[in-house]
């Protein structure tokens, strides 16, 4: 930014803040004022951001472990519901430091330019007016426009930031989308606060049902179709009835301060005995009923948890197991045998490597295999090696003995291959791990040992199962990527087929569906059914997932149309009729058997060829029924 413009955008700043001009936001000013008077900061002054220090970043990360990984997913799609280009998703601390960064790869730079690093400090206090360090301040969502913000430095962005709070109602995180585009209008920052704003909710509600997932969990609306979406009260109680949290909406539904809550019983806020709301629980919670306040207001409700009359020794395990597994196989006949081959390898700790497009459900297919075996009982720990930057990467992994390195906590970090400890590893696209790294892993998978960053050799028992996205074999062939590890890893390579692939794709859309659309009973019309079977999904499950879950909350009168569907799934091309689909699948059969003879039925040469992977190659010639 020239001199001259930020000395325009400081005059600006004090014009406001001593003159107080009508028609801008309160909060704005507010900010602006907070920088001049409580920060003494100066808008035209051009530093760069503070960055923590790498053993701070670490020690941060591990603090909000649960909700990294909680809002890795969430994160990940709201790139894609905003076009990916040109905006980076952040999540940082309740002190506005930055802890993860979602964007294009292509445009990491450009954001890291404009201050957006990893550890970097963006309070308000140290980077003035912008959308996270405000929204720290002022536990609002908002959106800073380009000239909004403080430093003149920094009016290249607009940020749209929501907080995220924990069941005790601290800040906890906050969500920020922000855009080094200069053409980004502030009006057309309504849609992408608005998503922002349900990113947040959804995070801040998956994280209380899970630090409650041992507990007894009351969850209620005014309206029986709201129950299960991400506007629904939730009330944690123990086993004594007595209230351990609630949600924002709850404390919004009853008319209750938080402080207010806390302590009661569950029956003295409703009109229904204790034992009847312990007696109707299900580990499910999916049937609701009409409950009334003592007040006399209806709501809805279901309640989470083991119901009192039923014992609790082995009906969880199975309830846990077989859900999780239909749910990933589904009608597909070759996932399902997929499934069964990687259980019985997995079982005699043989390596699994898992190959699919990005959001084809690697990571949910892995997890299934480890709550089938034996292990189900243990810890399964997942890393993105993509994710994570290659400074924090191998601390992430191996852990660090206190004091090892500058920053380093006192107490040390366990890395993942400790957490994993007895149960499974999962290290997700694997072929993004750099080298160094590589060479490490491979000595664990050897001598099952891990040495801490500092530290002495412990040993550890973890089961790997890895995935990627990416073509080992060439990364192999061009020196990223060791042959001795892909060897190793590859035990029982399982290719996951791309949502246009599957053969169960109707059965899968009515049950994504159902679980998005929790207790509502949502109806497809056949032009929207056949606009979504139609659909390529370059984003896969996770993309389908996503656009069901937005149409479930937008949904008003239990039906979707083909209008309500988003633009780009009712502008895309047809597909080709019914009578063509017989010839194409000719023609792929002979294509097949025409390669096949030319290699002389050796796999991997015809998989080489055919540029896809064996386990794809082997569920081809199962689908056309081609047999030797």
């Amino acid at each position: 930014m020239h001199s001259s413009d930020l000395s325009r955008h400081a005059r600006q700043v004090l014009d406001v803040t001593q003159g107080r001009p009508q028609g801008c936001d309160p909060s704005i000013v507010r900010s602006w004022q907070r920088c001049l008077e409580d920060y003494h900061l100066d808008p035209a002054q051009t530093i760069a951001p503070t960055v923590l220090e790498h053993g701070r970043i670490l020690e941060g990360r591990e603090r909000l472990q649960q909700v990294l990984q909680i809002a890795g997913h969430e994160m990940n799609s709201l790139h894609q519901q905003l076009s990916g280009a040109g905006h980076a998703v952040l999540l940082t601390d309740a002190r506005g430091v930055i802890l993860n960064c979602v964007t294009a790869a292509t445009e990491r730079k450009v954001f890291e330019r404009a201050g957006l690093w990893l550890g970097a400090d963006w309070s308000e206090a140290r980077e003035g007016t912008n959308g996270i360090g405000t929204c720290v301040v002022e536990r609002q969502a908002l959106t800073i426009h380009q000239d909004e913000h403080f430093r003149g430095r920094h009016t290249g962005l607009t940020c749209s930031a929501s907080p995220v709070f924990d069941p005790q109602g601290e800040l906890l995180a906050v969500l920020d989308v922000s855009s080094a585009r200069h053409d980004v209008s502030r009006q057309s920052q309504f849609h992408t606060m608005a998503l922002v704003n349900l990113s947040a909710r959804i995070i801040e509600n998956s994280y209380f049902l899970r630090h409650f997932e041992n507990q007894w969990l009351l969850r209620f609306h005014l309206q029986a179709e709201s129950v299960g979406l991400f506007s629904e009260g939730m009330l944690a109680f123990d086993g004594d009835g007595a209230i351990c949290a609630v949600n924002q909406s709850a404390l919004n539904l009853l008319g209750h301060e938080r402080g207010g809550l806390l302590g009661l019983t569950v029956d003295s806020l409703f009109d229904c005995p204790r034992d009847e709301l312990f007696a109707r629980a299900s580990t499910l919670a999916s049937t609701n009923w009409p409950l009334r306040t003592r007040d006399g207001r209806r709501l809805y409700a279901a309640v989470r948890g083991q119901p009192r009359s039923v014992p609790c020794a082995v009906k969880p395990q199975a309830e846990a197991v077989v859900p999780r597994v239909s749910s990933i196989c589904l009608g597909d006949q070759a996932l399902q045998t997929d499934f069964r081959r990687a259980l019985r390898v997995f079982e005699r700790d043989v390596p699994l490597l898992i190959n699919g497009e990005t959001g084809s459900g690697k990571e949910a297919f892995a997890k299934a295999v480890h709550q089938a075996s034996l292990r189900n009982g243990k810890a399964f720990v997942a890393l993105n090696c993509a994710s994570i930057p290659e400074s924090l990467i191998e601390s992430e992994l191996f852990g660090y003995r206190g004091g090892s390195f500058t920053g380093a906590r006192k107490e040390g970090m366990q890395g993942k291959l400790q957490q994993a400890d007895g149960g499974t590893l999962f290290l997700d696209e694997i072929g993004d791990m750099p080298l160094v790294l590589q060479t490490r892993l491979l000595r664990v998978l050897e001598d099952r040992l891990v040495v801490p960053i500092g530290g002495e050799p412990l040993a550890v028992n973890v089961r790997i199962i890895s995935a990627t996205h990416r073509n080992l074999q060439e990364r192999v062939a061009d020196g990223s990527f060791r042959e001795d590890l892909y060897y190793r890893l590859n035990g029982l390579e399982i290719g996951l087929p791309a949502l246009r692939e599957r053969s169960d794709k109707s059965q899968l859309l009515d049950f994504l569906l159902a679980e998005e659309a929790a207790d509502q009973h949502l109806v497809l019309k056949p032009a929207a059914r056949q606009a979504l079977l139609d659909f390529q999904w370059p984003g896969n499950v996770r993309q389908l997932r996503n656009v069901l879950r937005t149409l479930a909350a937008l949904c008003e009168n239990q039906t979707i149309e083909f209008d309500d569907l988003p633009m780009a799934i009712r502008q895309a091309p047809a597909t080709a009729a019914v009578p063509c689909a017989q010839p194409l699948e000719n023609a792929e059969k002979l294509a097949l058997l025409e390669v096949l003879e030319l290699h002389r039925w050796h796999m991997t040469h015809a998989a080489v060829q055919l540029g896809i992977s064996r386990n794809t190659l082997y569920r081809k010639l199962r689908k056309h029924g081609i047999e030797r």
